[in-house]
């Protein structure tokens, strides 16, 4: 049976797969201004590790009301090494969760203080879909930069791997 806690499994491989491209990319090239939702390579990855920090906060009943990335220092290694290490966090912290927790709704208020309730599960189907979307235009930002030939992160090579 195909699960969540698989799906946030596939997200944790398909991260790992793009952080593994980004460690061979030049600092320059990390920094380079592309026309994207995010103006770069480092401000896209950011985006997604607030996301899944402040998804996985909101999950363990913390509040966010700012972006983490907002405070961070680190360089590029650093950065991977961190939205790497949360990504694992997130799937290890729903890896024993039961049914009726993953169908329990939570309620939390946005980064704007606007308060919402949503069913767990699909909060973390959701925060999938968002790393994919992201990951997609991170590869097409290094195809604008003149980089090829990456791997696939498709759900489908995943699962052919780990079948």
């Amino acid at each position: 049976m195909y699960t969540i806690q698989k799906h946030l499994q596939f997200n944790a491989w398909a991260n790992g797969k793009i952080v593994e491209i980004l460690t061979k990319v030049d600092e320059n090239f990390f920094d380079a201004e592309v026309k994207s939702s995010f103006p770069s390579i480092r401000k896209t990855l950011h985006h997604m590790w607030d996301a899944e920090q402040i998804w996985l906060t909101r999950l363990k009943g913390g509040e966010a009301t700012t972006w983490p990335s907002a405070t961070f220092k680190g360089g590029k290694d650093e950065l991977l090494n961190g939205f790497l290490a949360d990504t694992k966090n997130l799937t290890a912290f729903i890896a024993d969760k039961d049914r009726a927790y993953l169908d329990s709704k939570i309620t939390y208020k946005n980064t704007k203080g606007i308060e919402f309730s949503n069913v767990i599960e699909e909060i973390l189907f959701h925060v999938v879909n968002h790393g994919s979307f992201h990951r997609g235009q991170i590869i097409t930002m290094l195809r604008e930069l003149g980089f090829k030939d990456f791997p696939t992160q498709d759900l489908i090579a995943y699962l052919r791997q780990n079948s």
